[in-house]
This record gives C-alpha cells, structure tokens and sequence, in this order.
C-alpha cells in the first residue's frame, strides 16, 4: 500500500464516513421499528443470536456480534431483568454463563418477524441488491478484522 497514492481528505470522499453515516441512517430506521418490541438494537442482535440457537455463552454471543463480554455483560443484565433473558453459571465451568431465552423472549420472536421485511421496504432496494451489498460488506469487514488482527 505504500507505493499507492496519497487518498484525498474530504470527508465526502471517505469509505469509512459511508459507512459510518449508513450505519447511523440504518440505526435510525431500527430504532423506530424496534420500538415496538421495546428493544434497543444491540438487544435485537443479541435475541437474533437466541432465537438462531439458544442456551449459548457470554463469549458464544460475543463472538457471534463481535462483541466481548465487558460489551455484553451489562446488556444481558438489562435484558434479564426486563425478562427477556435468563443467565446462569455453567455447572461444568463456573467461569463459563449460560444465556437462555425465557418465554416471553421466545414469544418475542413471532412480534419481531416484521422487522426484517421493513428494513428491505425502508432501503428501496430489490432483495437481491441488498444480498449483494450484504455479501460486499462481509467481505470487507472480513479483510479488515484480518488487518486490524495483523496489527496486534
């Protein structure tokens, strides 16, 4: 990369404004859809992960998200005591929490199902786009966790 050209400092010109600014326009349109579900979007992440496979570890979820468990501690915390969750040392490994849904996080799941269709509906694009720019992402987010693991 040293041999390339010195990139222009405009913001507008930025990837990472891009993608900083669409994350913040995409948080927006969840934030109103998950209203509804009185959830915040680092909540929704998480019961995604639940409703995927439940009765996962702190680090399970973690590694799912990307998040770690200094992250996610105090989420779950909320999340249990709104009754969404339950959390509870592993028998086996009493280092090791175990996070299960509880009823009403599992009934949560058929109010949620909406949500996706109203994302799609809120970018106006055709699906197949949007699996497109998904995919994309994903591949860069992929380079770029390798990079930043280099730098360690």
């Amino acid at each position: 990369m040293a041999n390339q050209p010195v990139t222009s400092l405009l913001l507008d010109q930025q990837l990472c404004f891009a993608l900083y600014s669409t994350s913040l326009a995409m948080n927006k349109v969840y934030r109103k859809l998950l209203r509804q579900l009185d959830l915040t979007y680092p909540q929704y992440l998480v019961m995604m992960v639940l409703w995927e496979q439940d009765a996962l570890t702190v680090r399970d979820i973690g590694e799912h998200l990307f998040l770690d468990s200094a992250t996610l501690t105090p989420l779950l915390k909320r999340m249990e005591a709104s009754g969404l969750v339950n959390r509870v040392r592993d028998a086996n490994d009493e280092r090791q929490v175990i996070v299960t849904l509880t009823t009403a996080g599992q009934a949560l799941k058929q109010r949620a199902k909406a949500v996706p269709n109203e994302v799609m509906c809120a970018a106006e694009c055709e699906p197949e786009t949007l699996l497109q720019i998904k995919h994309e992402l994903e591949q860069l987010r992929d380079k770029l966790m390798r990079h930043a693991e280099d730098e360690k």
